[in-house]
């Protein structure tokens, strides 16, 4: 046995048990950083050759693993864009440059332009679903886009539908000549919004021309909106024993009335609901199109739709945020900031919506903790305390045989 072994020995194990106490460290340092995923140091031995009389001292190796995929605690906050996932998946981030990464880390918040950013300036990345379903890329991140609330600050919709439940009083009086002011049976307003969101007022004319037989006009102050002639705005009841009231349609019967807008796009009044049954006159509509109003909250629900809540109380979907996951998470390459990149080890990514494919959910107003046990580490830093000291003992007892068999000659 060579002593110069015994001393190389001695080195490599307390150079082992120094990435021991770095991995340590690094752990107890993130203990309260949010998505942090505990590194350890995996010890193997490192064997020499050796005669049946003889034995060569070998060494030791490391290997640094870290358990990304064991989840940590949620913790609840109170901002809705807090971000957490629930069983399998990641956050996709990019940085400033748009290199794209992986996290657990979702404490967004957002920045001066808008984007919802982490701690560490990553940006979060999702489908933009303002005009329609995603289009998700399974194998690749093509298609996100950094999700940003400014851009829907003080927007307007102009109005082009309206949903009418309303009920004519069959036992009203019967009135000669089309509706309109001045010459109704019963009349109640709806409002609208123009191309720029000014807010347009229709005044609805329902007028009893004979038994069972409506017409109804739509104006604007003193202008009328309906055109087409009567065909078009006659409405006539079934009062059958099958018809019950409601529209009789083998006439046919209209279901609905279409105007232009002042300013705005063309609108229908769905009136397919209406009915002329036993009771007073009712009306109550449902409107789309909204005043320009700025954003007051955002709201993230489980499948991670992020739906912008204006101040007038109007809701919009903005973005679909993807979660995604490669084969091998826990061999996925740690980088600043809290983020992972990919590699071979880790296999290639897969993109999809939360909840699906395996994918966990998104929790809002939560955060992920780390998963670092305190009192673990602190037992571990104690044992590489102890490891590093005893290796030290092998070689400095390494050393003293050596100048003992240097000081022979003496």
């Amino acid at each position: 046995m060579s002593l110069y072994g015994v001393m190389r020995t001695g080195v490599s194990g307390m150079s082992a048990q120094s990435n021991k106490l770095a991995t340590v460290s690094d752990n107890i340092a993130n203990v309260n950083t949010t998505g942090y995923k505990r590194a350890s140091t995996e010890f193997s031995s490192l064997i020499l050759k050796s005669g049946s009389g003889k034995y060569n001292s070998g060494a030791v190796e490391t290997t640094v693993r870290y358990a990304i995929t064991d989840p940590g605690n949620l913790h609840f906050t109170t901002s809705t864009t807090d971000l957490a996932v629930q069983g399998n998946g990641f956050f996709v981030v990019s940085d400033t440059s748009g290199k794209t990464f992986l996290t657990r880390a979702g404490s967004f918040v957002p920045d001066s332009q808008g984007n919802l950013v982490n701690a560490a300036g990553f940006q979060l990345m999702g489908y933009n679903i303002q005009n329609g379903p995603p289009n998700v890329v399974a194998n690749g991140f093509n298609g996100l886009t950094a999700v940003n609330i400014n851009q829907q600050m003080l927007q307007a919709q102009a109005s082009t539908k309206a949903t009418v439940a309303a009920n004519l009083d069959p036992s009203a009086a019967i009135i000669a000549g089309p509706a309109g002011p001045g010459n109704f049976t019963s009349k109640t307003s709806v409002v609208t919004y123009d191309n720029i969101g000014n807010a347009v007022t229709l005044d609805v004319y329902a007028a009893k021309t004979a038994a069972n037989t409506w017409d109804i006009q739509i104006y604007n102050g003193a202008t009328q909106l309906t055109t087409g002639g009567a065909a078009t705005t006659t409405f006539t009841f079934d009062v059958s024993a099958t018809g019950k009231g409601k529209l009789d349609l083998t006439l046919p019967s209209p279901t609905s009335l279409a105007i232009n807008i002042p300013g705005g796009s063309p609108f229908t009044m769905d009136l397919s609901s209406m009915t002329q049954v036993a009771s007073s006159f009712a009306f109550k509509a449902t409107v789309d199109g909204n005043a320009p109003s700025a954003i007051e909250k955002v709201d993230v629900d489980k499948s991670g739709v992020v739906t912008a809540i204006f101040q007038n109380g109007s809701k919009k979907a903005l973005y679909q945020v993807a979660l995604a996951n490669v084969p091998s998470p826990d061999n996925l390459t740690p980088e600043v900031g809290n983020v992972y990149s990919l590699n071979l080890k880790s296999g290639d990514v897969q993109v999809d919506i939360s909840g699906t494919n395996g994918l966990g959910t998104i929790q809002s107003g939560a955060l992920e903790e780390s998963n670092v046990d305190l009192a673990d580490e602190l037992t571990s830093m104690i044992e590489a305390q102890r490891g590093f000291t005893a290796n030290s003992k092998s070689f400095q007892t390494g050393a003293d045989l050596l100048d003992v068999v240097v000081n022979l000659k003496r």
